[in-house]
């Protein structure tokens, strides 16, 4: 008959339960503690930037739209109400260009939707490249 001495050894086990309930009491302090900030408004001004001057693309068209809604493409004014009729003027200035740039000069006063306007009359004449310029800030 085998008899086995009382005094055995347990193995010692990490309880992980307190360690999840003092990271889950951690986790609610940062949470309640935790400030979000909430714009109310945002303030824009356009159109200034202190950048240099890209240098000049051979393929571009410059589109410029004065604060009154009036076009000029290249320095050539364009009798243009709607985003078709700007088109065809963008397709006839462009000639044999295969994919030109169109920048467009906008106004810091023009009118969000002649820019928007522009914009789709390039994409109405398959021209996916649009940049903008500004001017540098007056210091």
């Amino acid at each position: 008959m085998r008899i086995r001495s009382r005094a055995f050894r347990e193995e010692p086990e990490i309880n992980f339960i307190p360690l999840i309930d003092v990271l889950l009491v951690i986790l609610i302090f940062l949470m309640v503690t935790t400030t979000y900030s909430r714009f109310a408004e945002l303030q824009i001004n356009l159109p200034t930037a202190d950048a240099q001057k890209p240098a000049d693309r051979p393929e571009q068209l410059d589109v410029a739209v004065d604060a009154k809604g009036n076009y000029m493409i290249n320095k050539a004014p364009v009798p243009a109400n709607n985003a078709a009729t700007l088109s065809a003027a963008l397709k006839s200035a462009a000639g044999d260009m295969k994919d030109p740039v169109v920048v467009i000069n906008a106004d810091a006063n023009a009118a969000h939707q002649s820019v928007v306007r522009v914009m789709e009359a390039a994409q109405l004449a398959g021209y996916a490249r649009i940049t903008f310029t500004t001017q540098a800030a007056r210091k």
